[in-house]
Formats: C-alpha cells, sequence, structure tokens
C-alpha cells in the first residue's frame, strides 16, 4: 500500500473529515505547494454526509437548523491562520428559502458536494482515494509511519499521519441498560437502549401499544415522526389523522419537557458586543491557574454574567420601555456588580419579572410543579409547550435571540476548556438546540389526539413483574406500565465503553482520557495526548469522541465556528508535518 510519497489517512469521511480536508485545500497553496501527497478516506459510507447525515434516510427526518444558519465554509468571523475561502450556505446553495428546515437527504447532498468541490480544489500531485471499510486500529511507533487496519483486508493502510474524525460513535450498554434488556429478554419485552433513531429498527413497537420513553430531546423528535408519519399518518393543520397504526408514546425526561423551540423570526438592529464577560483572556486566565479551575465555582459565573448581558442588552436597545433607567447606567453597575448586586440591580431598573433572566428556572421548569392525575399533567405540559412557541416566535422577546448568541459566544470560549463534564452540554442543546417550531405544534396535536402522553419531570424506570414501569415527580405517585421502553437519546461513548475497536485500541495502546472519558488532544492542533500530557506527533483527532468537542461540525455563518478553527489549525499542522517528510524524501 505504500507508494513512497506522503500518506494521510482520514478515518471519518463525514462533515467533520470533510471539514479537515477543506482546510487541508486551502491552505495547501502556502504550505504544501508542489508536492505529491497521498490522502486515504476510511469510512464505510459515502464522503461528505457519512453515517449521519447520509443521503439514505427518511425523508420525514429535518435538520433542526434552518437553511439559512447551516455553512461547511469559514468566513470573517473564524479565528485562524488559514485563508479564508468562502462558499453557499446550505440555502444558497440549494436555492431554499432561508428559513426553512431542510430534510437530512437535502443536507447529505450538500455535504457530498462539499465533498466534491474541496477534491476538485486540491493542487495537482494531492489525490483522494475513499475506502469504504471501517477502520479497526492504528499501530506504528511515535517515529515511524503508522499502519491503519481495515475491516476486510489483511494489509494495513501506511500512513505518515492519521487524523481521527469519527464522529458520533456507538457505546457498549452500561448496567442498567444491561439489566433493563436482561428483564426485556426474561419476560417477552422490548427494550430499544440508546441509539441513532433513524438507526433503530422500530417495527417491534405494536400498534396501539404503550411504548414508555425516556428523553425529550432531538432524537425523541425523530422516533415521535417514524412512529407517526412515518406509519401512514398525517397532519392536517392543527389536527392528527391517524393512521391506526401508531403506538402510544408516554415520554419523559429529567426536565420533562422538549427542548425549546427554535427561533422563528429574523434578528434586527445591534447585535450585543460580545464577548463582554466571557472572552480569550478569561479563558487564558482559567487555563493558567495552577490548581486547575471548577465548572460551578469559576466557570459558571461568567457564563451567568455574560448571558445575562446578552439579554438585558437587548432588553434595554430594543424594548427600552421596558425598563426603569438608562442602558448607560445599568451597564456600568452591571460591570461592576456580581451576584446578589447584580440581582437588585435587575429587580430595580427591570419592573416585569417575566423580563429578567432566570437560568435556573429556565434549566428546570417543572421544579416545584406537581399535578394530582396524569391527566392534569397533559394540559399543563400543552400549555407550557404553546407558551413556549409563542415566545419564540414573538420579537417582542427578542432577548431570547440575544441570549442564542451569547450562548454560541460562550460555547466558543468553552470548548478551549477542554472535559467541562456534561452539564453544559445538556443545557446548551436544551436552549438552542432545539426542533424547529413546526415540530412542536405535531407534539400539540399528537397529544390532543391521544398518541403522544407525557409522564413528566424526574422520570424514572424500573423493571418488575414482567412489566416496565415509570414514574415521575411531577405526579407524585402514580405509575404507568408498559411492555416496550426506548432510550430516546444517544449514545454516550467513553473511550472505555465504545463499540469502536480503534478508539479502544488507541486508549488502551496509552492514550489519555478525561474524566468524562473523552479523548484527551492537544488544544493547540488536536494531536492526541498520552497519559503523561505528551502529543504524538503523527495522530490527531477532532470531534465528540475528544475533550475539544464544538458544537457542531457545521455551524451558522459569520458565528466564529469553533470547529473551522480547530480543522484549520489541523490542517496547518499536518501539512508542515507532511512538507518536512516530503523535503526528506525528495533530497
Amino acid at each position: 500500500m505504500s507508494t513512497g510519497r506522503p500518506a494521510l489517512v482520514i478515518v471519518g469521511a463525514g462533515p467533520r473529515g470533510t471539514g479537515v480536508l477543506e482546510r487541508i485545500a486551502a491552505n495547501a497553496p502556502e504550505l504544501y505547494a508542489g508536492s505529491g501527497l497521498d490522502i486515504h478516506l476510511v469510512d464505510p459510507h459515502a464522503p461528505g454526509g457519512g453515517r449521519i447525515w447520509r443521503e439514505e434516510q427518511s425523508p420525514l427526518l429535518w435538520m433542526n437548523s434552518q437553511a439559512q444558519d447551516v455553512t461547511m465554509f469559514t468566513d470573517e468571523s473564524v479565528d485562524m491562520a488559514g485563508p479564508v475561502l468562502e462558499g453557499p450556505t446550505l440555502h444558497e446553495w440549494a436555492a431554499l428559502d432561508g428559513r426553512t428546515f431542510a430534510d437530512r437527504q437535502r443536507q447529505g447532498t450538500y455535504l457530498r458536494w462539499v465533498y466534491e468541490r474541496t477534491v476538485a480544489a486540491l493542487p495537482p500531485g494531492i489525490t483522494v482515494r475513499h475506502h469504504a471499510r471501517r477502520a479497526l486500529r492504528v499501530s506504528g511507533s511515535r517515529q515511524g509511519r503508522q499502519q491503519v487496519w481495515l475491516e476486510g483486508r489483511s494489509m494495513p493502510l501506511l500512513a505518515d499521519l492519521v487524523v481521527l474524525t469519527l464522529g458520533h460513535l456507538d457505546a457498549e450498554l452500561d448496567d442498567e441498560q444491561q439489566a433493563l434488556g436482561a428483564h426485556a429478554r426474561e419476560h417477552g419485552l422490548v427494550h430499544l437502549p440508546p441509539d441513532f433513531t433513524a438507526d433503530s429498527d422500530l417495527s417491534a413497537l405494536a400498534p396501539g401499544e404503550p411504548v414508555l420513553v425516556r428523553g425529550f430531546g432531538l432524537a425523541f423528535v425523530d422516533l415521535m415522526v417514524l412512529l407517526t408519519e412515518g406509519r401512514g399518518g398525517r397532519h392536517e393543520g392543527d389536527v392528527y389523522v391517524p393512521s391506526g397504526r401508531e403506538p402510544v408514546l408516554y415520554v419523559g425526561s429529567r426536565r420533562g419537557v422538549p427542548y425549546h423551540s427554535k427561533i422563528g423570526y429574523d434578528w434586527t438592529g445591534e447585535r450585543p458586543p460580545l464577548p463582554r464577560f466571557f472572552g480569550p483572556a478569561e479563558t487564558d486566565a482559567l487555563l493558567a491557574r495552577p490548581g486547575g479551575f471548577d465548572f460551578r465555582r469559576d466557570v459558571w459565573p461568567l457564563v451567568d454574567k455574560e448571558l445575562g448581558f446578552a439579554h438585558y442588552h437587548r432588553l434595554f436597545t430594543a424594548h427600552p420601555e421596558r425598563t426603569s433607567i438608562a442602558w448607560a447606567d445599568f451597564e456600568e453597575k452591571y460591570a461592576a456588580g456580581d451576584g446578589a448586586e447584580i440581582q437588585a440591580l435587575v429587580e430595580s431598573a427591570v419592573p416585569d419579572p417575566a423580563d429578567r433572566l432566570d437560568l435556573g428556572a429556565l434549566d428546570h421548569p417543572l421544579d416545584g410543579v406537581r399535578h394530582t392525575s396524569y391527566e392534569e399533567l397533559q394540559d399543563g405540559l400543552r400549555a407550557y409547550i404553546e407558551g413556549d412557541l409563542t415566545q419564540r416566535h414573538n420579537p417582542a422577546h427578542s432577548p431570547d435571540s440575544a441570549v442564542f448568541f451569547g450562548l454560541l459566544s460562550v460555547y466558543g470560549q468553552l470548548v478551549r476548556l477542554g472535559d467541562i463534564g456534561p452539564w453544559w452540554h445538556g443545557f446548551f442543546s436544551f436552549m438552542a438546540s432545539g426542533p424547529p417550531g413546526p415540530r412542536l405544534r405535531q407534539m400539540q396535536a399528537l397529544s390532543r389526539a391521544g398518541i403522544l402522553r407525557f409522564v413528566g419531570a424526574g422520570m424514572t424506570v424500573t423493571a418488575e413483574d414482567g412489566v416496565f414501569r415509570a414514574g415521575s415527580a411531577t405526579v407524585p405517585g402514580a405509575t404507568i406500565e408498559a411492555r416496550a421502553l426506548v432510550e430516546a437519546r444517544l449514545p454516550h461513548p467513553t473511550v472505555e465503553r465504545t463499540r469502536d475497536t480503534l478508539l479502544a485500541e488507541l486508549y488502551a495502546d496509552g492514550a489519555a482520557a478525561t474524566p468524562e472519558g473523552l479523548l484527551a488532544v492537544d488544544p493547540a492542533d488536536s494531536r492526541v495526548l498520552d497519559r503523561s500530557g505528551t502529543p504524538h506527533p503523527r495522530r490527531f483527532a477532532l470531534g465528540p469522541h475528544t475533550d475539544a468537542r464544538g458544537s457542531g461540525a457545521f455551524t451558522r455563518p459569520r458565528t466564529g465556528g469553533p470547529a473551522f478553527r480547530q480543522n484549520d489549525a489541523t490542517a496547518r499542522a499536518a501539512l508542515a508535518f507532511l512538507r518536512a517528510i516530503s523535503c526528506r524524501v525528495a533530497a
């Protein structure tokens, strides 16, 4: 498999791998002109979309971002050393209304086009070959060529560098899921553990039968669609017309409510000047602390103040009639204040409590809420969802949009801090990465039709007496029985529980992991770290399996996407390393 030319293997040809390849094409004229290079892409799925965004999936499944908010191309907002090479957003490329929520098939086609355009843009002498196989492991010394072993091949690919852009991975079941599965097998029940909904076999969920569903995020939205419209039902306005093939879904979660709707109005006027209280200087200071930092003690107060600044900047500048002092006076006191001082300032300057930002209440909307029956809960949850839809589609509540921009700004800093635990990512998704408004309206229609039933917050599931039972803190003492349970959430594959043999063997061979079980990488260029903290000179990793995970492989235009910055740094480091090898070979 060796040609004598430098070789790079990218394992994972989805949007992250495609993004790294795009940055290689962008930087090669400066860093690798006139030299030969063989690039091997390894992925059983087609380049561009990879597994998650493959074109071969149900057209009923949508993206949860508007077409105008999806791009694979850099712009002037990205803080990177390489050149900006702008390209079309999804809506520009597909000639869609920018506010359309495109289906995932369309996004997969866009990603394939980006990949093909990127390959065509590579300088002469750089070749790309796709291997439609799984990569099983990587071997080789730090000083020499790496061997990438592929499923079904007796000889490895030889590589001077390996970049792992593995994307979302499957995980071995934890103890709870193993016990639930064993109970299901013993009693002839149905148990679907965490999985990518589009890959799940839902045929065992029988029409008319109750199904417990734990998880109220985007995986649930996909499940809901595939078990209703996917089984022949249809929405006619605000009414759902069933096919008779739907099960009855009993859904709950830790919060007990769906993620917040995507905002349904356009931004106008001045954006909040971010970052203000949590920017590069504050992040540098946290990273420089000799004893490290604690997220709740040291980081969260900065996040809280930054998001509050975004909220109140918008309230005072766009809706001044709902405030009682001038913005300049508020800003000065807000900047100088902390904790109780800021709370007192807000209470005096913002008369209506509904105009005040309370992140704790937003994160736990059902805290303290109790209902005497599940029937009463259905009315309460429908009212909550209707209130969320009304607020997120009314520009009178535009401080919500400002908080969204604040969340994006904060995310860009938190990526630099590495493993900060799972809480933030769930909070970010709940606040900023929820479903399109029409999906929540469909939830309402399904609830009225009796096909979707709400369980409440703090959902518990037990396996006993030959069935599954669910309860919640919202309806104390009440339980629901079912012979089917679906865990509507993505797997959480730590390096110790991943089903990806390459990542598992990398860890077994000495790669470092964070306390959350993420692969540890150098924040400068994403080289894989060993347990002494030393970067591997020939191995890189990017994506959700690493502690440098960003909010996504593609992002909104002009928001400085952290993934683009990471891709650029990795591409430049890889090209510099390969150029040195090429020069030695030529000599």
